[in-house]
Protein backbone atom coordinates (compact mmCIF):
# COMPACT_ATOMS: atom_id res chain seq x y z
CA UNK A 1 0.00 0.00 0.00
CA UNK A 2 1.19 3.08 -0.96
CA UNK A 3 1.87 5.88 2.15
CA UNK A 4 0.28 9.42 1.42
CA UNK A 5 3.03 10.69 0.36
CA UNK A 6 3.20 8.37 -2.45
CA UNK A 7 -0.11 8.72 -3.47
CA UNK A 8 0.27 12.71 -3.46
CA UNK A 9 3.23 12.67 -5.67
CA UNK A 10 1.49 10.78 -8.11
CA UNK A 11 -1.14 12.87 -8.67
CA UNK A 12 1.31 15.73 -9.09
CA UNK A 13 3.20 13.51 -11.53
CA UNK A 14 -0.12 12.58 -12.88
CA UNK A 15 -1.35 16.12 -13.33
CA UNK A 16 -4.08 15.68 -11.09
CA UNK A 17 -2.90 17.54 -8.01
CA UNK A 18 -6.01 19.96 -6.91
CA UNK A 19 -5.11 23.50 -5.39
CA UNK A 20 -7.54 25.79 -3.64
CA UNK A 21 -7.15 29.37 -5.29
CA UNK A 22 -7.54 32.04 -2.02
CA UNK A 23 -9.93 34.86 -2.97
CA UNK A 24 -9.65 38.30 -1.82
CA UNK A 25 -12.45 39.90 -3.54
CA UNK A 26 -16.51 39.12 -4.12
CA UNK A 27 -17.49 37.05 -7.04
CA UNK A 28 -17.48 38.97 -10.08
CA UNK A 29 -16.42 39.35 -13.83
CA UNK A 30 -13.10 40.10 -12.73
CA UNK A 31 -11.57 38.54 -9.17
CA UNK A 32 -8.59 39.34 -6.79
CA UNK A 33 -6.41 35.88 -6.73
CA UNK A 34 -2.56 36.26 -5.24
CA UNK A 35 -2.39 40.00 -5.52
CA UNK A 36 -3.41 39.87 -9.36
CA UNK A 37 -6.57 40.79 -11.24
CA UNK A 38 -8.28 38.55 -13.01
CA UNK A 39 -10.69 38.27 -15.51
CA UNK A 40 -13.24 35.23 -14.11
CA UNK A 41 -14.98 32.48 -16.76
CA UNK A 42 -15.09 29.79 -14.15
CA UNK A 43 -17.65 30.68 -11.52
CA UNK A 44 -21.78 29.54 -11.45
CA UNK A 45 -23.03 32.87 -10.24
CA UNK A 46 -24.75 33.06 -13.74
CA UNK A 47 -26.73 35.86 -13.02
CA UNK A 48 -24.48 38.16 -11.30
CA UNK A 49 -26.25 38.27 -7.93
CA UNK A 50 -23.56 37.02 -5.67
CA UNK A 51 -22.67 40.66 -5.08
CA UNK A 52 -25.78 42.39 -5.18
CA UNK A 53 -26.53 45.22 -3.11
CA UNK A 54 -29.57 44.26 -2.70
CA UNK A 55 -28.83 40.55 -1.81
CA UNK A 56 -26.16 41.99 0.69
CA UNK A 57 -28.30 44.03 2.17
CA UNK A 58 -31.15 42.04 3.04
CA UNK A 59 -28.30 39.26 4.02
CA UNK A 60 -27.16 42.33 6.59
CA UNK A 61 -30.89 43.22 7.65
CA UNK A 62 -31.17 39.55 8.20
CA UNK A 63 -28.49 39.14 10.74
CA UNK A 64 -29.74 41.95 12.50
CA UNK A 65 -33.21 41.00 13.24
CA UNK A 66 -32.18 36.93 14.10
CA UNK A 67 -28.48 36.92 14.62
CA UNK A 68 -25.75 34.79 12.60
CA UNK A 69 -26.73 30.96 13.60
CA UNK A 70 -29.78 29.27 13.66
CA UNK A 71 -28.70 27.49 16.49
CA UNK A 72 -30.47 24.16 15.89
CA UNK A 73 -32.28 21.99 13.04
CA UNK A 74 -35.58 22.79 11.58
CA UNK A 75 -37.10 19.99 13.54
CA UNK A 76 -35.87 21.55 16.86
CA UNK A 77 -35.83 25.48 16.92
CA UNK A 78 -34.26 26.11 13.49
CA UNK A 79 -36.69 26.72 11.40
CA UNK A 80 -37.34 30.69 11.42
CA UNK A 81 -40.07 32.38 9.77
CA UNK A 82 -37.53 33.69 6.88
CA UNK A 83 -36.94 30.10 6.14
CA UNK A 84 -40.75 29.17 6.17
CA UNK A 85 -41.33 32.19 4.00
CA UNK A 86 -38.43 31.32 1.49
CA UNK A 87 -39.63 27.49 1.41
CA UNK A 88 -43.36 29.33 -0.30
CA UNK A 89 -41.46 31.47 -2.50
CA UNK A 90 -39.63 28.76 -4.16
CA UNK A 91 -42.82 26.77 -4.85
CA UNK A 92 -44.57 29.47 -6.07
CA UNK A 93 -41.98 30.60 -8.33
CA UNK A 94 -41.27 26.75 -9.70
CA UNK A 95 -44.96 25.85 -9.73
CA UNK A 96 -44.69 23.26 -7.35
CA UNK A 97 -46.96 22.41 -4.32
CA UNK A 98 -44.80 22.73 -1.03
CA UNK A 99 -40.42 22.91 -1.30
CA UNK A 100 -37.90 22.25 1.26
CA UNK A 101 -34.87 23.86 2.68
CA UNK A 102 -31.59 22.00 2.65
CA UNK A 103 -28.14 23.08 3.56
CA UNK A 104 -26.42 21.81 0.24
CA UNK A 105 -27.57 20.14 -3.37
CA UNK A 106 -25.41 17.27 -2.34
CA UNK A 107 -27.30 16.69 1.18
CA UNK A 108 -30.50 17.36 -0.88
CA UNK A 109 -29.65 14.76 -3.49
CA UNK A 110 -28.47 12.06 -0.58
CA UNK A 111 -31.72 12.71 1.11
CA UNK A 112 -34.43 12.51 -1.31
CA UNK A 113 -32.69 8.93 -2.69
CA UNK A 114 -32.08 7.66 1.07
CA UNK A 115 -35.46 8.73 2.20
CA UNK A 116 -37.69 7.14 -1.21
CA UNK A 117 -35.71 3.94 -1.82
CA UNK A 118 -33.59 1.18 -0.10
CA UNK A 119 -31.84 -2.00 -0.97
CA UNK A 120 -34.94 -3.67 -2.27
CA UNK A 121 -35.34 -1.07 -4.94
CA UNK A 122 -33.80 -0.15 -7.90
CA UNK A 123 -32.44 3.06 -9.16
CA UNK A 124 -31.55 4.47 -12.77
CA UNK A 125 -28.57 7.06 -13.43
CA UNK A 126 -27.57 8.78 -16.17
CA UNK A 127 -23.65 7.38 -16.36
CA UNK A 128 -22.96 11.76 -16.32
CA UNK A 129 -24.64 12.26 -13.04
CA UNK A 130 -23.10 14.00 -10.27
CA UNK A 131 -21.29 12.90 -7.56
CA UNK A 132 -23.90 13.05 -4.78
CA UNK A 133 -26.66 11.29 -7.07
CA UNK A 134 -24.06 8.56 -7.47
CA UNK A 135 -23.07 8.60 -3.82
CA UNK A 136 -26.70 8.97 -2.64
CA UNK A 137 -27.25 5.72 -5.01
CA UNK A 138 -24.31 4.16 -3.26
CA UNK A 139 -25.30 4.58 -0.07
CA UNK A 140 -29.14 3.32 0.14
CA UNK A 141 -27.70 -0.30 -0.98
CA UNK A 142 -30.06 -0.17 -3.76
CA UNK A 143 -29.29 -2.24 -7.09
CA UNK A 144 -27.76 0.70 -9.64
CA UNK A 145 -28.61 0.71 -13.12
CA UNK A 146 -26.22 3.18 -14.96
CA UNK A 147 -27.92 3.82 -18.72
CA UNK A 148 -25.93 5.67 -21.08
CA UNK A 149 -25.70 9.60 -20.94
CA UNK A 150 -29.22 11.28 -21.90
CA UNK A 151 -30.41 7.47 -23.53
CA UNK A 152 -33.73 7.58 -22.66
CA UNK A 153 -34.49 5.20 -25.11
CA UNK A 154 -32.08 2.53 -23.92
CA UNK A 155 -33.37 3.36 -20.54
CA UNK A 156 -36.70 2.20 -22.00
CA UNK A 157 -35.65 -0.53 -23.07
CA UNK A 158 -33.40 -1.45 -19.90
CA UNK A 159 -37.61 -0.60 -17.52
CA UNK A 160 -38.86 -2.93 -20.35
CA UNK A 161 -36.68 -6.00 -19.37
CA UNK A 162 -36.55 -5.17 -15.58
CA UNK A 163 -39.60 -3.04 -14.68
CA UNK A 164 -39.24 -3.00 -10.78
CA UNK A 165 -40.30 0.02 -8.82
CA UNK A 166 -37.75 2.54 -8.26
CA UNK A 167 -35.96 5.92 -8.97
CA UNK A 168 -35.06 7.29 -12.12
CA UNK A 169 -32.01 10.43 -11.42
CA UNK A 170 -30.42 12.57 -13.49
CA UNK A 171 -28.63 15.64 -13.58
CA UNK A 172 -31.28 18.33 -15.64
CA UNK A 173 -28.04 20.53 -17.05
CA UNK A 174 -25.08 18.21 -16.78
CA UNK A 175 -22.58 20.55 -14.99
CA UNK A 176 -19.10 19.35 -16.80
CA UNK A 177 -20.89 19.16 -20.52
CA UNK A 178 -24.03 21.98 -20.49
CA UNK A 179 -26.28 19.84 -22.00
CA UNK A 180 -29.53 19.00 -20.78
CA UNK A 181 -31.36 15.98 -20.13
CA UNK A 182 -34.17 14.50 -21.88
CA UNK A 183 -36.89 15.72 -18.88
CA UNK A 184 -40.06 15.21 -21.18
CA UNK A 185 -38.86 11.03 -22.17
CA UNK A 186 -37.71 10.66 -18.43
CA UNK A 187 -40.86 11.86 -16.85
CA UNK A 188 -42.89 9.35 -19.34
CA UNK A 189 -41.08 6.79 -18.97
CA UNK A 190 -41.34 6.98 -14.54
CA UNK A 191 -45.12 7.59 -14.98
CA UNK A 192 -45.35 4.79 -17.53
CA UNK A 193 -43.51 2.24 -15.23
CA UNK A 194 -44.98 3.52 -11.68
CA UNK A 195 -41.54 5.17 -10.86
CA UNK A 196 -40.33 8.58 -9.82
CA UNK A 197 -37.76 11.15 -11.40
CA UNK A 198 -35.16 13.04 -9.07
CA UNK A 199 -33.55 16.54 -11.12
CA UNK A 200 -30.79 17.63 -10.49
CA UNK A 201 -31.76 21.40 -11.61
CA UNK A 202 -28.59 23.32 -9.71
CA UNK A 203 -26.98 24.68 -13.32
CA UNK A 204 -30.43 25.56 -14.71
CA UNK A 205 -32.77 27.21 -11.63
CA UNK A 206 -33.18 31.09 -12.33
CA UNK A 207 -30.82 30.64 -15.90
CA UNK A 208 -33.37 28.55 -18.25
CA UNK A 209 -36.98 29.17 -19.03
CA UNK A 210 -38.67 32.29 -20.08
CA UNK A 211 -38.87 33.03 -16.34
CA UNK A 212 -36.05 31.60 -14.98
CA UNK A 213 -37.50 28.61 -13.17
CA UNK A 214 -35.26 25.87 -14.88
CA UNK A 215 -34.88 23.06 -17.34
CA UNK A 216 -38.93 22.06 -16.98
CA UNK A 217 -40.15 25.25 -17.93
CA UNK A 218 -37.46 25.48 -20.51
CA UNK A 219 -38.40 22.34 -22.20
CA UNK A 220 -42.32 23.09 -21.59
CA UNK A 221 -42.37 20.10 -19.44
CA UNK A 222 -44.95 20.02 -16.09
CA UNK A 223 -42.88 19.98 -12.73
CA UNK A 224 -45.76 17.51 -11.81
CA UNK A 225 -45.60 13.76 -10.03
CA UNK A 226 -43.94 12.07 -10.41
CA UNK A 227 -41.19 14.89 -11.41
CA UNK A 228 -39.11 15.94 -8.13
CA UNK A 229 -36.89 18.99 -8.81
CA UNK A 230 -33.79 19.69 -6.56
CA UNK A 231 -32.30 23.15 -7.12
CA UNK A 232 -29.59 24.87 -6.06
CA UNK A 233 -29.28 28.69 -4.27
CA UNK A 234 -25.65 29.07 -4.76
CA UNK A 235 -25.45 29.51 -8.28
CA UNK A 236 -27.56 32.04 -10.50
CA UNK A 237 -29.41 32.83 -7.17
CA UNK A 238 -25.61 33.74 -6.02
CA UNK A 239 -26.49 32.92 -1.68
CA UNK A 240 -25.93 29.44 -0.86
CA UNK A 241 -28.34 26.22 0.69
CA UNK A 242 -30.81 23.83 -1.95
CA UNK A 243 -34.39 22.72 -1.69
CA UNK A 244 -36.48 20.44 -2.82
CA UNK A 245 -39.74 20.81 -4.41
CA UNK A 246 -42.68 18.79 -5.23
CA UNK A 247 -46.08 17.57 -4.16
CA UNK A 248 -46.95 18.32 -0.51
CA UNK A 249 -46.65 14.80 0.49
CA UNK A 250 -43.51 14.23 -1.29
CA UNK A 251 -42.43 17.08 1.21
CA UNK A 252 -43.91 15.93 4.18
CA UNK A 253 -42.58 12.41 3.66
CA UNK A 254 -39.05 14.05 3.38
CA UNK A 255 -39.49 15.87 6.64
CA UNK A 256 -39.88 12.36 8.23
CA UNK A 257 -37.37 10.29 6.37
CA UNK A 258 -34.54 12.63 4.73
CA UNK A 259 -31.50 11.89 7.62
CA UNK A 260 -29.63 15.08 6.01
CA UNK A 261 -32.67 17.07 6.43
CA UNK A 262 -33.37 16.06 10.11
CA UNK A 263 -29.96 15.66 11.35
CA UNK A 264 -28.51 19.14 10.66
CA UNK A 265 -28.22 22.66 11.85
CA UNK A 266 -30.77 24.50 9.66
CA UNK A 267 -29.04 27.17 7.05
CA UNK A 268 -28.81 30.88 8.52
CA UNK A 269 -32.04 32.67 8.83
CA UNK A 270 -29.67 35.54 6.99
CA UNK A 271 -29.10 33.44 4.38
CA UNK A 272 -32.41 32.88 3.70
CA UNK A 273 -33.45 36.83 3.54
CA UNK A 274 -30.77 37.12 1.05
CA UNK A 275 -31.92 34.47 -0.96
CA UNK A 276 -35.40 35.99 -0.88
CA UNK A 277 -34.24 39.22 -1.97
CA UNK A 278 -32.36 37.23 -4.85
CA UNK A 279 -35.56 35.71 -5.79
CA UNK A 280 -37.43 38.62 -6.53
CA UNK A 281 -34.37 39.95 -8.52
CA UNK A 282 -34.55 36.91 -10.56
CA UNK A 283 -38.16 36.78 -11.10
CA UNK A 284 -38.20 40.93 -11.93
CA UNK A 285 -35.13 41.30 -13.92
CA UNK A 286 -35.36 38.78 -16.95
CA UNK A 287 -32.73 40.90 -19.03
CA UNK A 288 -30.08 38.70 -16.84
CA UNK A 289 -31.09 35.85 -18.99
CA UNK A 290 -31.59 37.83 -21.91
CA UNK A 291 -27.82 39.12 -21.80
CA UNK A 292 -26.32 36.35 -20.67
CA UNK A 293 -27.50 33.92 -23.76
CA UNK A 294 -26.23 36.66 -25.66
CA UNK A 295 -22.94 36.45 -24.13
CA UNK A 296 -23.18 32.00 -24.73
CA UNK A 297 -24.28 33.18 -28.35
CA UNK A 298 -21.57 35.51 -29.31
CA UNK A 299 -19.01 32.78 -27.38
CA UNK A 300 -19.50 30.24 -29.29
CA UNK A 301 -19.78 32.09 -32.72
CA UNK A 302 -16.68 33.43 -32.02
CA UNK A 303 -14.95 29.87 -31.12
CA UNK A 304 -16.51 28.27 -34.34
CA UNK A 305 -14.80 30.72 -36.37
CA UNK A 306 -12.15 30.48 -34.92
CA UNK A 307 -11.89 26.73 -35.29
CA UNK A 308 -12.51 25.46 -31.74
CA UNK A 309 -14.89 22.08 -31.37
CA UNK A 310 -17.71 23.13 -29.19
CA UNK A 311 -20.38 20.71 -27.56
CA UNK A 312 -24.05 20.94 -28.21
CA UNK A 313 -24.49 23.30 -25.06
CA UNK A 314 -26.44 26.18 -25.31
CA UNK A 315 -26.11 27.30 -21.59
CA UNK A 316 -23.80 28.91 -19.66
CA UNK A 317 -21.44 26.39 -19.21
CA UNK A 318 -18.91 26.00 -22.43
CA UNK A 319 -16.98 23.32 -21.99
CA UNK A 320 -13.33 23.15 -24.17
CA UNK A 321 -12.53 19.47 -24.59
CA UNK A 322 -8.79 18.72 -24.97
CA UNK A 323 -8.01 15.41 -24.15
CA UNK A 324 -5.03 14.98 -22.08
CA UNK A 325 -5.01 15.76 -18.78
CA UNK A 326 -1.83 18.06 -19.04
CA UNK A 327 -3.09 19.82 -22.22
CA UNK A 328 -5.57 20.88 -20.29
CA UNK A 329 -3.30 22.48 -17.24
CA UNK A 330 -0.98 24.18 -19.33
CA UNK A 331 -3.84 25.64 -21.28
CA UNK A 332 -5.12 27.19 -18.17
CA UNK A 333 -2.02 28.48 -16.88
CA UNK A 334 -1.16 30.37 -20.14
CA UNK A 335 -4.37 31.62 -20.01
CA UNK A 336 -3.77 33.00 -16.31
CA UNK A 337 -0.27 34.44 -17.33
CA UNK A 338 -2.65 36.26 -19.93
CA UNK A 339 -5.08 37.69 -16.93
CA UNK A 340 -8.17 35.27 -17.60
CA UNK A 341 -8.93 32.37 -14.99
CA UNK A 342 -10.92 29.28 -16.77
CA UNK A 343 -9.18 26.32 -14.41
CA UNK A 344 -8.45 22.77 -15.86
CA UNK A 345 -10.97 20.03 -14.72
CA UNK A 346 -9.42 16.99 -14.70
CA UNK A 347 -10.07 12.84 -13.89
CA UNK A 348 -11.93 11.68 -12.04
CA UNK A 349 -14.76 14.70 -12.59
CA UNK A 350 -14.59 14.00 -16.16
CA UNK A 351 -13.89 10.81 -17.90
CA UNK A 352 -10.02 10.22 -18.57
CA UNK A 353 -9.39 11.64 -21.89
CA UNK A 354 -12.00 14.43 -21.30
CA UNK A 355 -9.97 16.98 -19.73
CA UNK A 356 -11.17 20.28 -20.57
CA UNK A 357 -11.34 23.81 -19.60
CA UNK A 358 -14.79 24.61 -18.50
CA UNK A 359 -15.80 28.17 -19.17
CA UNK A 360 -18.64 29.35 -17.67
CA UNK A 361 -20.88 32.82 -18.28
CA UNK A 362 -22.59 35.46 -16.40
CA UNK A 363 -24.50 37.99 -16.25
CA UNK A 364 -22.02 39.87 -14.93
CA UNK A 365 -19.52 39.83 -18.50
CA UNK A 366 -19.19 42.91 -21.05
CA UNK A 367 -19.45 41.69 -24.88
CA UNK A 368 -15.99 43.36 -24.70
CA UNK A 369 -15.08 40.66 -22.10
CA UNK A 370 -16.31 37.54 -24.20
CA UNK A 371 -13.87 39.21 -27.32
CA UNK A 372 -11.25 39.54 -25.10
CA UNK A 373 -11.39 35.70 -24.50
CA UNK A 374 -11.75 34.78 -27.85
CA UNK A 375 -8.84 36.20 -29.04
CA UNK A 376 -6.60 35.08 -25.92
CA UNK A 377 -7.65 31.40 -25.82
CA UNK A 378 -6.75 31.87 -29.74
CA UNK A 379 -3.50 33.33 -28.94
CA UNK A 380 -2.76 30.47 -26.70
CA UNK A 381 -4.53 27.44 -28.06
CA UNK A 382 -2.89 27.85 -31.18
CA UNK A 383 0.32 27.94 -29.88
Amino acid sequence: MKTLEEELAQRHAQHLYRERLVLESPQGAEVRVGGETLLSFCSNDYLGLANHPEVVAAFRAGAERYGVGAGASHLVTGHSRAHHALEEELADFVGAERALLFSTGYMANLGVVSALTDRHDHIFEDRLNHASLIDAARLTRAKVNRYPHAGAEQLADMLARDPRPGLITTDAVFSMDGDIAPLAELTHLASKHGMRLLADDAHGIGVLGKNGRGSFEHLEVPLVPPAILMGTLGKALGVFGAFVAGEAVLIETLIQRARTYIYTTALPPAVAEATRASLRLVRAEGWRREHLRTLVAKFRAGAQQLGFALTSSSTPIQPLILGETRVAVETSRHLRERGILVPAIRPPTVPDGAARLRISFSAAHTATQVDQLLETLATVISG
